[in-house]
């Protein structure tokens, strides 16, 4: 697995566990599901991911998106 692909898996799954929290426990957990999307917007553009840089920190390889 590469560092993109292990970007998206967790966005997906942090947005599939605030979905789940939002009906089951409170709609505030939507504002985490806002800031997945957003923090993946901006990463589109500018390139910058925290989540990528502990990563490849951590020994993943790069990918075309985050080398």
């Amino acid at each position: 697995m590469n560092i993109d692909r292990a970007v998206m898996a967790f966005a997906g799954t942090v947005v599939v566990v605030s979905l789940a929290l939002a009906h089951f426990v409170s709609p505030w957990w939507l504002l985490l599901t806002l800031f997945v999307g957003l923090n993946l917007l901006q990463a589109s553009f500018t390139g910058f991911c925290p989540l990528a840089m502990i990563l490849r920190r951590m020994g993943v390889k790069g990918g075309s998106a985050f080398p």
